[in-house]
């Protein structure tokens, strides 16, 4: 699933490596849906710290960052969980969830930073055919918010929706569902962006356009979700887009 595309951006010539499964309606593209974790930010370190603190806080041997890393894309509650083996003792893990949040809000921005060419992107997007744009992510919406604002991203979105935000997460589409209803489109002219395939999948559900990011947290998850276009780096996004 390859094909090379080359495309002038007005001054600047972008050369990039698009994987293309099916084409995105550029001109009919209204609603762009950015994942946080891996998409817009590299959270690894800082994820990764906190698990690992409350692993040793449990007494629980320290997980390799690759491991950990494996584990991100469904949310607090299944990172956790997933890091300490799945246990059967439900209050043991809801104590651990509580333990790692309380640890990650004190330390989510130690070592997180936008990837490079995000910022520059996202303004090309939203000056060129000003598409909506919003964040939507299965991490708590609290930490979420308070890292777009930390970090600038907050001015390049009309709303930031985070895990807890609906009765559901991703892949369930009832986030999507939402955004595209506050940006007043159809589900053919959005388009959802993710390092993972619950982006995928959530796209899939609500009958949006899919985009993977290679770059990201969880990359080899795309393999088998098929996203519609492929990118190895934000910059392509303008490839894609534009």
């Amino acid at each position: 699933m390859g094909k090379a595309v080359r495309q002038e951006c007005g001054n600047d010539r972008l050369e990039t490596m698009l994987h293309i499964a099916r084409s995105l309606p550029k001109e009919k593209l209204k609603l762009l849906v950015f994942d946080l974790d891996g998409t817009l930010i590299d959270s690894r370190a800082d994820l990764c710290a906190s698990v690992n603190a409350t692993l040793q806080h449990f007494q629980r041997p320290r997980l390799p960052e690759d491991v950990i890393a494996s584990f991100i894309g469904d949310g607090a509650s299944m990172l956790v969980r997933r890091s300490l083996g799945d246990p059967a003792d439900e209050a043991f893990v809801e104590e651990a969830v509580d333990y790692f949040l309380d640890y990650y809000r004190d330390h989510k921005l130690d070592h997180t930073y936008v990837y490079e060419g995000v910022f520059e992107v996202l303004a090309r997007l939203r000056s060129g055919p000003a598409y909506q744009m919003a964040v939507l992510s299965n991490k708590p919406v609290g930490p979420s918010r308070e890292i777009c604002e930390a970090l600038a991203l907050k001015p390049y979105f009309f709303q930031v929706y985070g895990g807890n935000s609906f009765p559901t997460k991703k892949p369930d589409p009832q986030g999507l569902q939402v955004l595209m209803e506050e940006a007043g489109v159809h589900p053919e002219e959005t388009l959802m962006i993710g390092d993972t395939d619950v982006d995928i999948l959530t796209a899939r559900a609500g009958g949006a356009w899919a985009l993977g990011c290679k770059f990201g947290l969880s990359p080899h998850t795309l393999e088998y979700a098929r996203p519609d276009c492929l990118v190895d780096e934000p910059r392509d996004w303008v490839a894609a887009l534009l």
